[in-house]
């Protein structure tokens, strides 16, 4: 008896076979990220400590210096932000067309102040 040749490979099976694998690899990583797995997590007694929300320091177009949306002067923003502690974490967005001056005076005060987790929000430029 002959045999007879491939003359192609039929992958529509494979193609098949790999599109529920995806599929399932997509749905359990989006579970895992978001928490949607329900957890019945350990219950401890110990305080695991300070929550440390993050202080918004906002520098306006005119130069105008903001501590979470409230204005604030440098000794008032150097007084507000001593009083914290320094693992607190700072965030700085300014105006892209304020004077130099203004961005470096308010991030001497933070460096001043010691805090060590700060950052400077921008856009995605093109």
């Amino acid at each position: 008896m002959e045999e007879k040749e491939f003359d192609y490979i039929n992958v529509i099976p494979m193609v098949d076979v790999m599109l529920v694998l995806l599929t399932i690899v997509l749905t359990t990583s989006s579970f895992i990220a978001s928490g949607m797995i329900p957890m019945d997590l350990p219950k401890a007694k110990a305080y695991a400590g300070e929550v440390l929300k993050t202080q918004t320091i906002e520098i306006d177009r005119a130069g105008n210096i903001y501590l979470n949306a409230m204005p604030v002067s440098l000794e008032e923003l150097k007084t507000d932000l001593g009083a914290m502690n320094k693992k607190v974490p700072v965030l700085i967005r300014a105006d892209r067309s304020i004077s130099l001056q203004n961005f470096v005076s308010v991030l001497d005060i933070i460096k001043e102040l010691e805090f060590t987790r700060i950052s400077l929000q921008t856009e995605e430029g093109k």
